[in-house]
């Protein structure tokens, strides 16, 4: 039963309070290649204006764009190729929409595409705001999906059809894509924040740990955000700290680079453990599950690796334990991004295991290569950077009570952690 009201009012339906959508909330950007996708896109643009919010069209498709073809040197200039062209549509459609974003124009984006269309929106949106809504309505492949879903905040919304026309089935997804972000708005967060933010990283192996930093950060009146060192995760944390979200990090988890070194599935790229010493924040260092390397099911693990030790996380990843010489090689590269740090950094060191499976009895214990990584670190740290070892597991409280002292004296907040535990 709903009660209906005037503009802007109010109104209440099955018991519940509801705020319809306005102008005020900005309006919702549609991104389609118009040439190929323009009833979608139009049909898309109904549904949304139905739910009150207005839309503003942006065409990535080639024929609108074919001026960006021909380089500015004029005649009988060499065409673009379709690689360099699409390049140059979401190059210049970013900026676009990074300026109706900064004029406050345009508070969420949707986009209807194939596989070409994705690639582009994934650049499109490379730029905008962590939070702002973002949906992607495509019929790509699954591969190209799971690769913008590693960089990018998008809701993706998979048709599994082709996307030709309005039917039964393309009616159906578009009009639940319209009314979905015709919901969501963009609120841009104040700069000035009332509590500081720590950025924390977590395997499930080290999730006692995070979960200790998380509540004693609380106790001490701060924000934690915890990402998952899954590749994805760390990437993003690392985009996030560039960007000035952060106040600290407490790196407890760094496996990303274990994977990025031996060829395992959770790498978080190049960038990793380099944004918090740009910015010159303090950070705390640490080789949670650095014992391990990520697969997907045993089938997927490379021939090169079979005689390798082996532990079945779940049925769709297999975890493999690194040897003495590839602890080695992660600690000379954590040591190598670390010594760039300008800012205060410390690295800690759990003596009795760096991850659930790595602990006496456990699957993955391996003193031999663990202490591989200490002493990579120890003699390719730059000597300004403190190593501290302790006598306990990652998991232990102490560990987590050492990492978060150490971040709130750096923070100048010591003596109200102090006062709190």
């Amino acid at each position: 039963m709903s009660h209906h009201c005037a503009d802007g009012q109010r109104s209440v339906r099955d018991g519940h309070l509801f705020e319809p959508a306005t102008a005020a909330l900005g309006a919702v950007a549609v991104v389609a290649t118009m040439d190929t996708k323009g009833k979608e896109a139009s049909f898309l643009a109904d549904v949304i204006k139905g739910q009150g919010r207005s839309t503003v069209q942006i065409d990535i498709g080639t024929s609108a764009n074919r001026n960006l073809a021909r380089p500015a040197d004029g005649a009988g200039a060499r065409l673009a190729s379709p690689a360099e062209l699409l390049k140059e549509i979401a190059a210049t459609t970013r900026t676009r929409v990074a300026g109706l974003l900064a004029s406050g124009e345009i508070s969420a984006i949707v986009a209807i595409a194939g596989g070409k269309g994705s690639a582009v929106f994934g650049e499109i949106a490379s730029d905008l705001p962590y939070g702002f809504p973002k949906l992607l309505v495509t019929s790509a492949r699954p591969a190209l999906l799971a690769e913008l879903a590693t960089h990018h905040d998008i809701v993706l919304y998979p048709t599994l059809v082709d996307l030709v026309g309005i039917n039964a089935f393309t009616a159906r997804v578009l009009e639940n894509a319209g009314r979905a972000i015709s919901a969501m708005h963009y609120q841009p967060s104040k700069r000035e924040r009332e509590r500081k933010v720590v950025a924390i990283t977590a395997f499930g192996v080290t999730t006692p740990a995070a979960n200790q930093c998380v509540s004693l950060l609380a106790d001490a009146g701060l924000h934690a955000i915890v990402f998952p060192a899954n590749g994805a995760g760390g990437r993003k944390m690392e985009q996030l700290i560039a960007a000035g979200e952060f106040d600290a990090v407490i790196d407890l988890t760094t496996t990303e680079l274990a994977d990025e070194l031996v060829g395992g599935t959770a790498s978080a790229g190049p960038d990793r453990l380099k944004a918090a010493s740009h910015q010159q924040i303090p950070q705390v260092i640490a080789p949670g599950a650095v014992d391990m390397v990520n697969f997907g099911p045993p089938s997927s693990v490379p021939d090169q690796f079979r005689n390798r030790r082996f532990y079945s996380h779940t049925p769709y990843t297999t975890l493999m334990r690194t040897t003495p010489a590839e602890n080695a090689s992660i600690g000379e590269l954590t040591a190598e991004r670390l010594s760039q740090a300008q800012g205060p950094a410390i690295v800690l060191w759990p003596a009795k295991g760096v991850s659930d499976y790595d602990r006496e009895g456990g699957v993955f214990r391996d003193t031999e290569a663990d202490q591989a990584w200490l002493q990579a670190i120890k003699t390719s740290l730059r000597p300004e950077i403190a190593v501290r070892e302790l006598s306990c597991h990652i998991n232990d409280p102490e560990f987590a009570e050492a990492a978060v002292t150490w971040i709130l004296e750096h923070l100048d907040l010591g003596g109200l952690f102090r006062a709190n535990i």
